[in-house]
């Protein structure tokens, strides 16, 4: 019998949010292969999403789409892309936070209107899907997937005889929730950003056209130059005559969602004037000033700790060390192990570095804990290792809430920091110490930046939002 578990203990990613999903676009003014051009750029973004992948392109007459599951490079080959001919596309890569992991609810989604096809991929979570897809049933709507996205898709289709822009703003003021989205028709390329900025979204330019991204890590793998950020409550339209700006918004502020800095986005991403490398850095100065512990080395949980362990070291004067070897060749498709060998608990893709740890007082790093498992085997690999003492120290405060905007986050029941204060979380992991960074942490190593989504940590959402009881809505 397998363990269900087991993945969670070897693996430190299995014990994170969920990242959501990343979208791309590119429209470009002279012949070039756009489709291969959203394929590097998806590339970037494939931390986003692990699950399923999919390229739109159109042609200015007719959309082509290709899509499967899993990784970009398992869902296309070179054929795929040769097939999506055209000067305008984009892409998604995504990890189901609705509906089931299937190839009917991978993206892009294609759709049919008044004024010919449209194409979209979609960032983030909508509140009321549920009840605007029963409306849209009533009124004889016919849904091809259990993902809220199609909600999106349908509420532009339906008002496409009023033009393509005013359908977009038609449906953004319906729904509510976090979203990014790239949308294609035969001619233009539009991005749009939900009125809180909860999900990221940027402009890039390059010499034949514009780029639309989640993340300017993408603009910078295919060779544009990073613009600007798309403002929360705004949609941008690109076709011939260039960028075009709609506000459908006014009532709008920047709450950018903190997880973006502190775990999901790239270190090389730059997210609403931020450096993401740069704030995670500072996050663990903060961290120091926070909690000041005397010990011998400082080392983090690769690879999302590092950072965070970087800045504590410069603060504090402890040197930075490497505490665990991680092995990068163990892929999603890792097979259980058999009873004997998971009993001997194997550190299959982490395993601490004997000789740096040994007889030393240790301070381990990471990002977050949501449910603690991988942190008490870290613990436990650490000691077995021979170090002294291990304070652990997390560059974010306690998660205690669940996320209903585009991440999959446990039940508050899963979330150890929901049912357990600090020393009873420290005992279950084994450490020494447990600190957290403070909200005011987060703020401070954000260039004191207020306004952030943090209802994770403090259950206040920029939304309103449903009941937990009613958590499964997110997958019908």
């Amino acid at each position: 019998m397998s363990n269900p578990n087991f993945e969670l203990i070897m693996d430190p990613s299995n014990d994170k949010f969920k990242d959501e999903c990343g979208v791309f676009g590119v429209y470009a003014n002279n012949p070039i292969d756009v489709a291969s051009m959203t394929y590097y750029g998806l590339y970037a973004l494939q931390h986003r999403g692990q699950e399923s992948a999919g390229i739109a392109v159109a042609d200015g007459e007719k959309i082509d789409l290709h899509k499967g599951l899993g990784l970009i490079t398992e869902a296309f080959n070179k054929e795929d892309l040769v097939k999506l001919q055209g000067h305008i596309a984009i892409g998604h890569v995504r990890y189901s936070t609705t509906g089931g992991n299937t190839v009917e609810n991978a993206q892009p989604i294609l759709s049919s209107s008044k004024i010919g096809s449209i194409a979209m991929a979609h960032n983030g979570n909508l509140v009321n899907a549920d009840v605007i897809r029963e409306l849209l049933e009533d009124a004889g709507q016919i849904f091809h997937s259990s993902i809220d996205s199609e909600v999106i898709s349908c509420l532009i289709a339906r008002s496409a005889k009023k033009g393509l822009e005013k359908a977009v703003i038609d449906a953004m003021e319906a729904v509510r929730g976090s979203f990014a989205l790239t949308i294609l028709s035969k001619d233009k390329l539009i991005g749009a950003r939900d009125p809180h900025g909860i999900r990221p979204l940027c402009l890039g330019k390059f010499e034949e056209g514009y780029v639309l991204s989640s993340e300017s890590c993408a603009l910078d793998a295919i060779g544009a130059e990073f613009v600007r950020d798309v403002e929360p409550g705004e949609i941008v339209v690109i076709d011939k005559e260039g960028v075009h700006s709609y506000k459908y918004s006014e009532n709008t502020k920047c709450q950018t969602c903190a997880f973006e800095y502190i775990y999901f986005a790239r270190p090389d991403s730059r997210i609403d004037g931020l450096e993401v490398y740069t704030t995670r850095v500072k996050a663990g100065e903060q961290l120091f000033k926070e909690h000041q512990i005397d010990a011998d080395l400082i080392i983090a949980v690769p690879d999302s700790g590092i950072p965070a362990a970087v800045g504590y070291a410069k603060a504090s004067g402890i040197p930075y060390e490497i505490g665990f070897i991680k092995n990068r060749y163990v892929g999603r498709t890792f097979i259980s192990p058999s009873q004997e060998i998971r009993e001997r608990a194997v550190a299959v893709k982490l395993n601490p570095l004997k000789v740096n740890v040994e007889g030393k007082r240790v301070v381990l790093i990471d990002d977050s804990i949501v449910r603690g498992t991988t942190s008490k085997h870290l613990v436990e690999s650490l000691r077995r290792a021979g170090a002294k003492e291990v304070n652990f120290l997390v560059a974010s405060p306690s998660v205690k809430y669940p996320c209903y905007f585009g991440i999959d986050t446990p039940y508050r029941s899963e979330l150890i920091g929901a049912n357990n204060t600090v020393e009873e979380t420290r005992d279950v992991i084994g450490a020494d110490y447990l600190g957290y960074l403070s909200e005011k942490g987060i703020y401070k190593s954000c260039d004191d930046r207020e306004g952030f989504c943090m209802g994770c940590f403090n259950g206040v959402y920029p939304v309103a939002t449903p009941i937990e009881t009613s958590k499964d809505h997110l997958e019908r």
